[in-house]
């Protein structure tokens, strides 16, 4: 028989509990069964393991296995390793048992249900010789362990817990009170009795499952007769308790101390179920007086003479509802602050385990110092002759290790090249197919409108024809003619802008503008064709998008522009600059934003180019150095002797001097190229950076330390964790840093990472409301292309998915929406409070950094050279 104590994860809200449980494995059914203790009589539940699977990893515990079922996960705990792999193993042989025979031998045939003990238990024996010899190559037979499996196991007392009333099921509370007092009734009884009703002979020759048992207590119900079936059933039930029924079973013990102690653990036994009975019993007192206080009220009412006196006691029940109620909410503040205080205090645990684990590392590190020194030492004072010829000896024994190692190295190196060329091959020839496949439909597409409008006119002649006709035919034809000619003429209308952006589409593979009205290019000059390959696809579908949205939403969207004269706060306004702002607007209204938020001093940023000039700046090197890399892709920044590179120069220097503490940082040139195509002069580019630097981000944002970029990195997480969860765990799981890509998202806000026409949509709520409007971005570009990445299962393929995965993103009114109406709520507080959270936390670890270097520093100081 399968079965044994193991203990049982209960989720009750976020409460989670370990909770002892008896589980016997049900043959006929394939169910595992799973009681409070091995002598009750029913059970809490079942698992059915025909259609389930099995799960151990290691990082959850030792002993710690899952059970998947299709409606729901099972986590339970063995005693030891050896245990879990026991039932595991012993599980996947029970299901392909049961499976196997359920294929072969249809459930309810009689040759199934009539076949002999004997014949079930030697075809058992050859399911499981076949299942053995099957996997052996992948697991050996793990060794039983009878301490902990088995129905000797039942004789042992069950797992104690904290408390005797932490282990009752206050789910099944109707199947404790039956247990209890089959429980009760069945040790009255069988203490009464002289026979041995322990034999574990009768135990086995007559199985039963649990069917047999609720069949058993209904007719003890129903009929006394069944009254010897129903003992029968407790006594192989208690058979499991392990009490020796008679003195002759006690008189087979080795010594009266083995007496003794199992004596001891009867009592122990008894005494628990004896304060887990008290607690049940409390319970049901408490509801009872509840239930005769109710019927109390309930028989006041019935008995009242009076409207009034009715009307007295409906009031004081609104009372005492009212009264509950207000407990209530107070109940459950005082569960939310616990839960707060309860969160506070993991995050506290789990900073001082990685201190403990930090100090750990650092004492395993110091007592190999320690180790090598003392060999050294130990082998210079034995033998200082030898001395030369020994370290030239380990020296030779490591650089021929080094090399084994580089060997290693460069096999897998050339297995991974391999690997990459053949992938990057592949990828080539499906995106050039897909590229080809997309020209070909194009161009369908164009001829079938063209035989369409053929068809049309056809159409349209026949309908002329017979309205020609008119006066011959009836006056229900006629009708009928007239209404199809207006329909016709009507849908002529609104398909002709449709065929117009077909045309548009078809012709667009062969010409169309390189660059967009800031000077970017359409299609960026890659030097990987795939990406070019990529970049005109999107340029394509984006301009797609463009004329499908022509006359629906960017027309009137212009035409609401066009109507707003002085511009003021308004919740409007904000919705305008939301969807993005017009290009004969955009300059106008970022000088507008830019105005609101810095006061331009006079002659400020003469002064600061003056200065410049007379004074060399020390980040004036680096910035000759970032001026070539800035917006190689904008026709503006292209060239050295491009007009807008000298402005670019002088804004970044004039900002050097204005902000010392700062000075310069690499990033502040993209920002700077963007202020100047949008706003052309460079004094507004000027304090158009300022405003980004000084206003919108935060303190420390572009210092040296680059702290608060950090900090905004992991509130991200958080909230990538929040609000996309599905995507967060399957990065999790294959161990992807998410900082990697979206660091320089944050530092540049999306420049050089989004495609001209996006990017500047962003730019516009950006410069309006802040840097919620980034975190907002970035949660929706990974919103956008979450399906595709679920479907990748390799951590290689992802990285180098995210890496141009911003170039799938052709719907800029689609990315809009995720951001600001599917990421909602998205409360600047709450921003605010994650940051000072994760602030506090970095600076610790920084802090805790700098000690552990200053304390190595010393030391190697004190060590000497």
């Amino acid at each position: 028989k399968l079965c044994g104590y193991l203990n049982k994860l209960g989720i009750k809200g976020p409460i989670k509990t370990w909770k002892s449980r008896w589980f016997f494995y049900d043959e006929n059914k394939c169910h595992l069964l799973y009681y409070r203790t091995a002598q009750d009589i029913n059970p809490l539940g079942s698992i059915e393991l025909s259609s389930a699977c099995f799960d151990c990893k290691m990082e959850n515990g030792e002993g710690i296995f899952e059970i998947r079922t299709p409606s729901r996960v099972f986590t339970l705990k063995a005693i030891s390793r050896q245990a879990m792999m026991y039932w595991l193993q012993q599980l996947q042989m029970r299901r392909w048992e049961f499976c196997n025979s359920k294929s072969r031998f249809p459930v309810g045939s009689s040759q199934l249900v009539n076949e002999p003990p004997a014949g079930r238990t030697s075809r058992c024996h050859i399911c499981q010789l076949f299942y053995v010899v099957d996997h052996e190559d992948f697991l050996p037979l793990v060794k039983t362990p009878t301490e902990a499996v088995g129905l000797k196991a039942a004789s042992l007392p069950a797992p104690q817990t904290s408390t005797a009333l932490q282990n009752i099921s206050l789910k099944h509370p109707w199947t404790e009170i039956q247990n209890t007092v089959y429980n009760i009734c069945g040790s009255r009884q069988l203490w009464g009795n002289n026979e041995n009703i322990f034999s574990f002979d009768e135990f086995q020759e007559h199985p039963v499952n649990l069917d047999e048992e609720q069949e058993a207590e209904e007719g003890t119900l129903e009929d006394g007769r069944m009254e010897p079936r129903l003992n029968w059933i407790r006594k192989a039930r208690w058979r499991n308790s392990g009490f020796p029924a008679s003195h002759e079973e006690l008189s087979r013990e080795r010594n009266p101390m083995d007496k003794v102690s199992v004596l001891q653990q009867q009592i122990l036994t008894l005494t628990e179920e004896v304060k887990s009975q008290k607690e049940l019993v409390k319970l049901l007192h408490k509801a009872l007086e509840a239930a005769q206080q109710e019927k109390r009220v309930s028989s006041m009412y019935l008995t009242a003479a009076e409207d009034k006196d009715r009307l007295e006691l409906v009031r004081h029940k609104v009372r005492q509802i009212a009264d509950l109620t207000s407990r209530l909410e107070t109940l459950e503040q005082e569960k939310k602050e616990l839960e707060q205080m309860l969160t506070l205090r993991d995050s506290h645990i789990q900073e001082l385990k990685e201190h403990v684990q930090l100090l750990m590392e650092k004492n395993h590190a110091k007592q190999e110092v320690i180790m090598a020194l003392t060999e050294q030492m130990a082998r210079e004072l034995s033998d200082p002759l030898q001395e030369d010829n020994t370290v030239t000896a380990e020296t030779l024994y490591k650089q021929q290790e080094e090399i084994e190692h580089l060997k290693d190295d460069i096999d897998a190196y050339k297995t991974q090249n391999q690997f990459l060329n053949s992938e990057i091959h592949q990828v080539t020839r499906l995106w050039t197919s897909v590229a080809e496949n997309e020209k070909a439909l194009l161009m369908k597409c164009a001829c079938l409108q063209a035989r369409n409008c053929q068809m049309e006119s056809k159409y349209l002649t026949v309908l002329r024809k017979l309205q020609e006709a008119v006066p011959g035919l009836p006056s229900s034809h006629a009708e009928l003619v007239k209404n199809l000619i207006q329909e016709s003429l009507q849908w002529d209308v609104k398909e002709e802008a449709e065929e117009a952006l077909s045309f548009e589409l078809s012709t667009a593979l062969c010409s169309f503008s390189e660059y967009d009205e800031y000077g970017f290019m359409t299609v960026p000059d890659y030097e990987i064709e795939d990406w070019k390959l990529l970049a005109k696809i999107q340029a394509l579908e984006i301009k797609s998008n463009k004329l499908r949205s022509q006359e629906i939403v960017e027309k009137p969207l212009r035409d609401r522009w066009n109507s707003i004269g002085e511009l003021s706060p308004s919740a409007e306004l904000k919705s305008l600059i939301r969807s993005g702002i017009p290009v004969e607007h955009r300059q106008r209204v970022w000088r507008w934003i830019v105005g609101r938020h810095c006061s331009r001093l006079p002659d400020h940023y003469q002064r600061l180019l003056q200065q410049s000039r007379s004074t060399e700046h020390p980040a004036c090197r680096q910035i000759e150095l970032d001026l070539p890399r800035t917006l190689t892709n904008n026709k503006h920044f292209s060239s050295p002797t491009s007009q807008l590179i000298p402005k670019l120069r002088r804004v970044l220097l004039a900002f050097s001097w204005h902000n010392p503490a700062i000075g310069y940082c690499q990033g502040l040139n993209r920002l700077a190229a963007v202020a100047l195509l949008v706003l052309e002069d460079e004094e507004s580019a000027f304090w158009c950076l300022v405003h980004i630097v000084e206003n919108l981000m935060p303190a420390d944002y572009y210092s040296d330390t680059l702290i608060t970029s950090q900090v905004d990195q992991r509130v991200f997480k958080d909230f990538l964790s929040e609000k996309l969860p599905r995507l967060m765990a399957h990065f999790e799981q294959y161990q992807i840093d998410v900082s990697l890509i979206t660091f320089n998202w944050f530092l540049v806000a999306f420049v050089d990472c989004l495609v001209s026409d996006i990017l500047l949509r962003v730019w516009d709520a950006f410069l309006y409301e802040g840097t919620k409007v980034i975190f907002r971005y970035a949660l929706a570009i990974f919103k956008y292309n979450e399906e595709e990445i679920l479907r990748i299962h390799d951590s290689v393929e992802i990285y180098q998915y995210l890496r141009f995965f911003t170039r799938m993103i052709m719907d800029g009114r689609k990315l809009m929406n995720i951001a600001f109406n599917d990421l909602n709520p998205f409360p600047m507080k709450l921003l605010r409070n994650r940051r000072s959270m994760h602030r506090e936390e970095l600076e610790a670890e920084l802090c805790e950094l700098e000690q552990i270097k200053a304390a190595y520093v010393k030391e190697r100081a004190e060590q000497g050279p």
